[in-house]
This record gives C-alpha cells, sequence and structure tokens, in this order.
C-alpha cells in the first residue's frame, strides 16, 4: 500500500481572507466545479504552480486562502460562468420557479433581485416553459455543479 501522507496538507479555506492575509493577495478565480476538484496543479494568474492535495470531500469557497507562499497569499474567488440570471415577477412565479430547478437537482443562488443557475439547454428549456423572465450572462455563481446535489 502506497502512503500519501505527506501530499496532504491543513487546508487554510477554514480562514477567510481578512483574517489570514498579511501581505499581498493574489485572486484565484476558480469555477463551481473547479472548487471541489480536491487534486490537482492550479497555475495562479501571477504564474505561480499551486499544488492542491486537499482531503476528499472538501469545498473551497471564494474568499478561501489556498496557500500562503513568500508573504503572497492565493485566496479563492468565483470564476465568471455561463448562468442564467432570472428574475421571477410575483412570489408565485418564484416559488414555482424554485420547486422546478430543485426537480432538476439544480442550485438556484440569490443574486440582488435575481436567481442565478448555471446555465445548459434543460435548465432553458425548463426556464422557457415557466415563462419567467430569464436572460444568459457570465457571472460569478456561489453554488454547486448542476451535477452535485445534497444528499
Amino acid at each position: 500500500m502506497t502512503r500519501l501522507s505527506g501530499l496532504r496538507r491543513p487546508v487554510l479555506g477554514a480562514q477567510t481572507a481578512a483574517e489570514a492575509v498579511t501581505g499581498p493577495v493574489v485572486v484565484v478565480p476558480m469555477t463551481a466545479v473547479d472548487r471541489r476538484r480536491v487534486r490537482r496543479r492550479l497555475r495562479a494568474p501571477d504564474g505561480v504552480e499551486l499544488l492542491l492535495a486537499l482531503p476528499t470531500g472538501t469545498v473551497l469557497t471564494p474568499g478561501s486562502v489556498l496557500e500562503v507562499r513568500g508573504g503572497v497569499s492565493y485566496v479563492v474567488a468565483a470564476a465568471p460562468e455561463d448562468v442564467a440570471v432570472v428574475t421571477p415577477r410575483t412570489l408565485a412565479e418564484a416559488a414555482a420557479l424554485g420547486h422546478a430547478v430543485g426537480n432538476l437537482h439544480r442550485d438556484l443562488v440569490p443574486d440582488s433581485a435575481a436567481f442565478l443557475a448555471l446555465w445548459d439547454a434543460p435548465l432553458e428549456l425548463l426556464l422557457t416553459r415557466l415563462g419567467v423572465p430569464f436572460t444568459r450572462e457570465e457571472r460569478p455563481f456561489h453554488g454547486r455543479p448542476s451535477w452535485e446535489h445534497e444528499s
């Protein structure tokens, strides 16, 4: 059996950027899917390669500190993604929207006066069928990927 204990290191993600950052900050944009990939090589915007070997099930959230290297803190940010920006007109329409999107096992994230959901063809078809006003935009998304739902 191969021991991988040397690869794992504690995640600073439990701390927010404000608590752990003392020097310069490099923001590392990550999509909803990227924030769940626990073992990989990641190239930060400043060119530094970060090696992630996080415990299975780790979910990085925007504001999590990935690493502090040479006084520079590498902090996770939500990257812009292809989302449906949905603006229900009434409370009943919002309730129907939440129910229908939930049945697809998708996250519906509040964003000011709208809701965001990761865009794909089935979601577009659902929103069109419901008659709820929506647009397709590139925005940071703070929810889970469409294939993941809580058990």
